[in-house]
């Protein structure tokens, strides 16, 4: 149903910025979610940032204040600006469609921050 073509990560060091892009193709108008989840090594997945239909957005813990997502409907896009970072940021960024268990999602995208 829906396509998502991820891009924008890399290594960064401590204090850096890092902005990911997902671009969503397809059936765009079913979607209602968008999110960015990461997995780093050892740990759980864990919801990073999500928007809503409406615009309503919600953050973990530990990015608030410190990323941000957005999103160009025009452009079927969603992004997530990423300052401040730390090395517990590394991990495997996905954007996802949906939701966690039935959604779609875009093959990942490595941010590794490191000095």
């Amino acid at each position: 149903q829906v396509q998502l073509v991820e891009s924008g990560g890399g290594l960064v060091q401590p204090g850096g910025s890092l902005r990911l892009s997902c671009a969503a193709s397809g059936s765009i108008f079913s979607i209602y979610f968008m999110g960015w989840y990461r997995q780093a090594p050892g740990k759980q997945r864990e919801l990073v940032a999500a928007i809503m239909r409406g615009g309503n957005t919600d953050y973990g813990d530990s990015v608030k204040g410190r990323f941000t997502i957005s999103r160009d409907n025009a452009k079927n896009t969603v992004y997530l600006q990423m300052n401040s970072m730390k090395p517990e940021d590394t991990a495997v960024y996905y954007c996802n469609v949906n939701g966690d268990r039935f959604g779609s999602w875009g093959q990942g995208t490595q941010v590794t921050v490191s000095s």
